[in-house]
């Protein structure tokens, strides 16, 4: 018998629906509990086949504890690798390359920096920090939000270069993203299940939180292209974030659907914040993909972190490409349909084929990226503007002065 585990914040209503709907619906042959978890030990052999991930995005103890069960070969919705190495601004830039329409987005140095970190520490970093340079690119009103945060926490419009500054001044160690606000006509939360199966939900991000107000159960509310075009692009960004439950936000201005918001991997699924409607659908879509997961084959765990993430272990023939290439398919395998590995041929070293999904093409342009070298590129010449004036007077690397 197969064992599922859960392991859950704040939230009731979802994670009791799974324990109740996956028995349930897997004719008894599949349990699911919420797990408890104490000391762990280095070596601890894994107690279950699948686990389900709400909460270690906020608690460190957990992150490692679901990396751990990953080692041992059970399945962690969502990846713990994936997601700790994941941020939002990174998702902009990989959300361009994919052809999805994005917001114009700027990354922010940190106003300040843990004990230790000096002026020296901060050579490399550029200051003044030209503010004018950076408002004329993303353009007012703004969002400004943290790089890597979530649930709407530390997020504010600026209307203003003054109002910049002021919000700038409170955030801290936080590391900030300035983003272009796009006045919508329409604006959508997706669930995707599985990285296939998609929910669009109308929602107005201007409600307040538990108002019942927010989600609106109303299936013709995208036209019938924007909403296929809605779900093409969430499709094609939870297969190249790796992500099996995940929301995607989009901000519609006339015909173009721009995504905000994409790394959502523990979305809101209570009853009383999403509604009855919705929080069925999701508890359902969620039984139906464990169920399949654990119905299916899964390969050994491989790990070869080095493959993907170091350039001086870039594949140096044709032959260590395809290795490369391959295991990445045994990623986008183990997270989309879990399926056996296939040989695939030499073709791959220089342009994947068909067969491979759109995971494994994602991955593909990466290795690359590491493996052609870049073309240098020009200087840019010192542009001789006056420095903005300073908004606070705290001593910092970032602040910009007169």
């Amino acid at each position: 018998m197969k064992k599922v585990g859960i392991i859950v914040g704040r939230e009731t209503t979802f994670p009791e629906a799974l324990i109740r709907t996956i028995p349930e619906q897997s004719n008894g042959e599949i349990t699911a509990e919420m797990i408890t978890i104490g000391g762990v030990r280095h070596d601890e052999v894994a107690k279950y086949d699948l686990v389900i991930d709400r909460i270690s995005h906020e608690i460190p103890f957990y992150r490692a504890f679901m990396k751990r069960l990953a080692l041992e070969g059970t399945i962690v919705v969502n990846n713990p690798f994936w997601w700790a190495a994941d941020d939002k601004f990174f998702n902009y830039s990989l959300a361009e390359k994919l052809g999805v329409a994005t917001p114009r987005t700027v990354l922010l140095p940190q106003k300040n920096y843990i004990e230790g970190v000096t002026n020296d520490s901060l050579r490399n970093l550029e200051y003044p920090l030209n503010w004018q340079e950076i408002t004329d690119y993303v353009g007012f009103p703004a969002i400004i939000k943290p790089f890597d945060g979530g649930g709407w926490k530390n997020v504010s419009r600026v209307d203003s270069l003054e109002q910049l500054w002021s919000v700038y001044d409170t955030t801290d160690k936080l590391c900030m993203t300035l983003q272009e606000f796009i006045p919508f006509d329409q604006f959508v939360r997706c669930y995707c299940i599985g990285q296939e199966e998609v929910m669009i939900m109308p929602y107005d991000p201007r409600k307040t939180y538990l108002s019942g107000e927010q989600y609106i159960n109303d299936p013709n509310y995208l036209a019938p292209a924007l909403a296929e075009r809605v779900t093409k692009d969430v499709r094609t960004l939870c297969r190249a974030l790796g992500y099996d439950i995940n929301t995607v936000e989009f901000a519609i201005r006339g015909d173009v659907p721009y995504a905000i918001d994409f790394m959502n991997p523990a979305p809101d699924a209570d009853i009383a914040s999403v509604g009855e409607f919705y929080h069925h659908w999701v508890t359902d879509a969620v039984t139906r993909f464990v169920i399949r997961k654990l119905q299916q084959p899964t390969a050994k765990p491989r790990y070869r972190w080095d493959g993907l993430l170091n350039p001086e272990h870039a594949p140096a023939t044709a032959s260590e490409a395809v290795a490369l290439v391959a295991s990445a398919t045994e990623q986008a395998a183990r997270t989309i349909v879990p399926q056996e590995v296939r040989d695939i041929g030499s073709d791959i070293a220089t342009g994947v084929s068909d067969f491979v999904s759109e995971a494994a093409h994602a991955v593909s342009d990466i290795v690359d990226s590491v493996t052609k070298p870049a073309k240098p590129r020009a200087k840019k010449s010192a542009t001789g503007e006056k420095a903005a004036k300073k908004p606070s007077s705290r001593k910092s690397k970032t602040t910009p002065e007169a």
